[in-house]
């Protein structure tokens, strides 16, 4: 019994996908499946329930399936720099081996969990789950602060104003720490 439910969207079959052990065979799926709850960063994510394109490419290889591919989202966030919400299409690569479980030599699956730091993630009942894989692509190429523009003059500091209504709003302060500063300029040479 698997702990993977093969109704669940972003679960592939390679049973139903014919790619049972067979190194050199290779199929192509495409798939458009829900946008998965949190699937971001903290400005910029892919709304819940919105269509994510998935074309994928599905190699037997003697580790494993191979999968790569692409997958097609639509982002929305708020710009880093004066919170106005900002929205965009993301292509976005995928890549992943998924193995098969380690057996002994009667054939039986052994956890060998405790010698990988990294370990690759693993067929389970001849399933695997795209999700952490698209997760992982997802956030890395989303850009930690999204701008609205390349030259957002975002907000005032001092009292919150938008700067791209009025650029001259700009409060005139100078920091304390080169308050003392002033006076040599201002005295006559």
């Amino acid at each position: 019994m698997t702990g993977l439910d093969p109704r669940s969207a972003l679960v592939f079959d390679t049973r139903a996908l014919d790619l049972l052990r067979r190194p050199g065979s290779m199929v192509t799926a495409t798939r458009v499946v829900p946008g998965p709850p949190d699937l971001g960063v903290v400005l910029a994510r892919v709304p819940i329930g919105s269509d994510v394109e998935l074309d994928l490419r599905l190699e037997s290889v003697m580790e494993g399936v191979l999968v790569t591919g692409s997958a097609d989202l639509h982002i929305e966030g708020e710009c880093a720099r004066c919170l106005d919400p900002v929205s965009w299409d993301e292509d976005i690569d995928l890549s992943e081996l998924f193995v098969y479980p380690a057996t002994d030599s009667r054939g039986a699956v052994v956890d060998e969990s405790g010698f990988d730091d990294d370990p690759l993630p693993v067929l389970e009942d001849d399933c695997f789950d795209l999700e952490p894989t698209l997760r992982d692509a997802v956030v890395l190429a989303l850009p930690l602060a999204p701008l609205c523009r390349s030259d957002c003059p975002g907000l005032c500091a001092s009292c919150g104003f938008r700067l791209a209504d009025d650029p001259a709003h700009a409060h005139e302060q100078i920091d304390p720490r080169w308050e003392a500063l002033r006076g040599l300029a201002e005295q006559p040479e």
